[in-house]
Formats: C-alpha cells, sequence, structure tokens
C-alpha cells in the first residue's frame, strides 16, 4: 500500500480537483491493476479523499491571502473602510444642528 500511496502523492494538486466519486474509480483502477490490495482500498480511498480536502483548505488558504494581499497592495478600501448610509446621515444631521446652534446664537446676538 504504501508504494501506491508514493504513487499518490504525485498526482499533486490534481487531486485538489477529484471528487470522491472520482478518487473511487481510481481506487479501483489501482485496485484492478493490482496496484493496491482490495482489502486496503476503502482505507487507501478514504486517505486520498481526505488528503484532497486537506489541500483543497490549503489552496484556499493560500489563495485568500494572495488576494487580500494584492488588494492591499492597490489600495482598495475595504467593506470595514467604508461608511455607510446611516453614518453618513447621522454625520449630516450632526452638521445640519451645529448649523443651526451656531445660527441661534448669532440671531440672539443680534437681539440685544
Amino acid at each position: 500500500m504504501s508504494n501506491a500511496f508514493e504513487k499518490s502523492i504525485n498526482f499533486g494538486v490534481g487531486l485538489l480537483l477529484y471528487s470522491r466519486e472520482k478518487v473511487e474509480e481510481l481506487v479501483e483502477e489501482m485496485v484492478g491493476k493490482g496496484e493496491v490490495a482490495k482489502k486496503d482500498a476503502r482505507q487507501f480511498a478514504s486517505e486520498l479523499t481526505q488528503r484532497g480536502e486537506e489541500q483543497r483548505e490549503e489552496l484556499k488558504k493560500l489563495i485568500q491571502n494572495e488576494v487580500a494581499e494584492a488588494l492591499e497592495q492597490v489600495k482598495v478600501a475595504k467593506k470595514e473602510d467604508l461608511v455607510t448610509k446611516d453614518e453618513i446621515r447621522e454625520i449630516v444631521r450632526e452638521q445640519i444642528q451645529q448649523v443651526i446652534r451656531e445660527q441661534g446664537c448669532f440671531k440672539n446676538e443680534g437681539t440685544k
């Protein structure tokens, strides 16, 4: 089984693309060729599937990190950096209230 497992390492990134069904087909083919013992086939398929999932997760993290780094380099704003409509409304409301307070002060000064 170790020889067959070593061969599976050579699949590399290609293993990422294999679905569980494809892995099972591959193992059945290897059993047919005598590269894997029938009694070990289920465990071997499980190991290949698990390994594929682990590699998929690693690739996903790598891609996410690379995309984040690329966006950082081109200075793209992140969602948390953007001002929401509610925040804009609050800023405008505060500015209007400030202007009203300032005008109220000037009106009181003119009536003295």
